[in-house]
């Protein structure tokens, strides 16, 4: 059990991504995406489900220990989204670091890197992220 328990934290040790120091001015960015109107150009906006995708593949690093429809590390998004719902959870309050684990508490230690990463987020892309994880509810 140790070696498992040793294994893990070495893996999410090393699939966390270092993030970058981003200029003051540059945090106050909105994080939609829109490209520049152009003649017949229709303006692109990114919905809360994207943004909230591209953090979990991408700055959140989610992805490594969580999978959609089957537990990896951590549990599956259908099973966060349905176990948040049934208990009238809040997935943002829990990614600031500001309530316990409702699904599987015995991982949360695993999860303190995140922790750490998701406190510097954005209310917008805690948003994102929250309607991402209910987007996968079955």
């Amino acid at each position: 059990m140790k070696r498992v328990l040793i294994i893990a934290i070495a893996f999410l040790a090393f699939s966390c991504k270092k993030q970058e120091a981003i200029p003051a001015e540059k945090q106050a960015e909105p994080t939609t995406t829109e490209a520049a109107p152009s003649e017949g150009m229709p303006v692109e906006v990114q919905t809360p489900e994207q943004l909230g995708e591209s953090i979990f593949k991408g700055k959140g690093t989610c992805v490594s220990c969580h999978k959609t429809d089957s537990k990896l590390i951590g549990p599956s998004l259908q099973d966060i989204a349905k176990m948040y719902k049934e208990k009238n959870g809040n997935i943002i309050t829990f990614l600031k670091g500001e309530s316990k684990p409702i699904v599987d508490p015995a991982q949360y230690a695993l999860m303190q890197p995140n922790i750490v990463l998701t406190k510097t987020m954005t209310d917008e892309e805690l948003k994102g992220l929250e309607a991402y994880v209910y987007s996968n509810l079955k």
